[in-house]
């Protein structure tokens, strides 16, 4: 723990622990009594407690999972706005639109990349922006503006994952020319390319495969893009080559190389159904690809950048509904929003465990808890063998099956997602905790 006293440090577990049980940001239900809501309410405003602190806890927990694994680290922005609930809010400026009261959340989240599963936060910045005029964008340092973001993001990710092999994603916002420049040596990259930038040689970006050679077609699962879009196989063909992109002439020539040398793969649907956006990625990668296998590899890569979309469903509207919030100050609320983010991650993790994997039950629940889990199993199965738990006792996926049936999943038709694992978790803990009353 980091906070810096003992009681804090305990307090922040206990939090953690809450919100993901409860599932819930209300703090009257996460404090149970009325000491318990005092409680969480001198831990939000405790001078120990900021979001840098609790995200080096988490980061902690995060790194040793991590060490000797292959890494994807995920970094994205989330806009969290209080429109029609502005009322008495405090120490917030405008959100996206410029106007409503807001704030921005922006987390880099580990996934191992055998098993796709989300592992734990990295690193994250919550901030606010200022309500006054700001200097024009360009005559701005980089360490002065929002996209820094990015930057930092890979720096704390080379520095708290430095026992594991990492692969940085991000979609189009990063694409920025000192992201490649001052690329943390140990860190590779996979950027979403969004400016058509000038090459050294004098072509630009969009241009640079015109010529080249179809690597393969292959078939490319397309994650959900809104409420009742269940996702679809695109076919896609893969081309790729080396660019070298000059230095833009708004960075400073002493802050950066003149050039930077990049793989660009890109990947352009063919056929696409009617009435569907073709899918089109051009990722510019520090990856050598030279064969088809490797695009594919880059290709498959970015598309889990899709689990950090998952995690902000779990923070906002599908989940623990971050922006209803009552909470009314900037500060606490920051706190409030860093712990949400281990509630939300603990949330997806019990979605990966539900059709199985390696990782055992103590990652998420004490091991003194498994002869209860043993019988509640027992008593959610049914008669027929799809309503067995097939998963080994002690297994996270285990517990994951409990929480999904009761969470109302009947074993059949689709698998339970992000509500229904929240909903039987919050069951699942408030049934533990009759358990240890009793045995204790």
């Amino acid at each position: 723990m980091s906070f810096g006293d003992v009681r804090v440090a305990e307090r922040a577990d206990w939090l953690i622990e809450r919100v993901a049980t409860a599932g819930t940001l209300v703090l009257r239900k996460l404090g149970e009594t009325r000491a318990g809501e005092k409680a969480v309410h001198r831990f939000l405003s405790s001078p120990y407690v900021s979001v840098d602190r609790i995200a080096e806890t988490l980061a902690a927990r995060t790194a040793a999972q991590c060490a000797g694994r292959r890494i994807l680290a995920v970094q994205d922005t989330s806009e969290i706005n209080f429109a029609g609930r502005d009322k008495k809010r405090r120490g917030f400026g405008p959100a996206g639109d410029g106007k409503t009261p807001g704030f921005f959340i922006h987390p880099v989240i580990a996934i191992d990349v055998e098993t796709e599963a989300v592992i734990g936060l990295v690193d994250a910045e919550i901030w606010t922006r200022s309500a006054g005029r700001v200097t024009p964008r360009r005559s701005r340092a980089i360490e002065d503006k929002e996209s820094a973001r990015w930057l930092s993001g890979c720096e704390a990710t080379a520095s708290v994952l430095s026992d594991a092999q990492v692969t940085m994603v991000a979609d189009r916002e990063s694409d920025i020319y000192l992201l490649f420049a001052r690329k943390p040596e140990r860190l590779d990259l996979i950027v979403r390319a969004s400016q058509d930038r000038k090459l050294i040689d004098g072509g630009l970006l969009f241009e640079a495969l015109g010529e080249a050679e179809t690597l393969s077609t292959n078939e490319v699962r397309v994650a959900p893009r809104g409420p009742g879009d269940k996702g679809r196989i695109a076919t896609v063909e893969l081309r790729a080559g080396t660019v070298r992109i000059a230095r833009p002439g708004t960075v400073k020539g002493l802050s950066a190389a003149e050039a930077v040398e990049l793989t660009l793969v890109e990947a352009r649907e063919i056929n696409a159904p009617s009435g569907k956006t073709p899918l089109h990625w051009r990722l510019l990668t520090t990856y050598a690809v030279t064969c088809a296998a490797q695009a594919r590899e880059v290709v498959q890569l970015y598309r889990l950048r899709w689990r950090i979309e998952q995690i902000f469903r779990a923070l906002k509207s599908d989940g623990l509904a971050l922006d209803d919030s009552q909470v009314i100050d900037a500060e606490r609320i920051f706190n409030l929003a860093a712990i949400a983010l281990a509630g939300a991650i603990r949330t997806i993790q019990l979605v990966d465990a539900r059709n199985g994997g390696p990782r055992p039950a103590t990652d998420v629940i004490d091991a003194n808890f498994f002869v209860a889990l043993e019988r509640l199993s027992k008593k959610l199965e049914g008669q027929t063998q799809r309503q067995k738990n097939p998963h080994p006792i002690g297994s996270l996926a285990f517990v994951a099956w409990i929480a999904a049936r009761l969470g109302g999943w009947n074993c059949y038709y689709k698998p339970p997602g992000p509500k229904t694992m929240r909903d039987g978790w919050t069951r699942l803990a408030a049934t533990l905790e009759g358990y240890a009353l009793a045995t204790q």
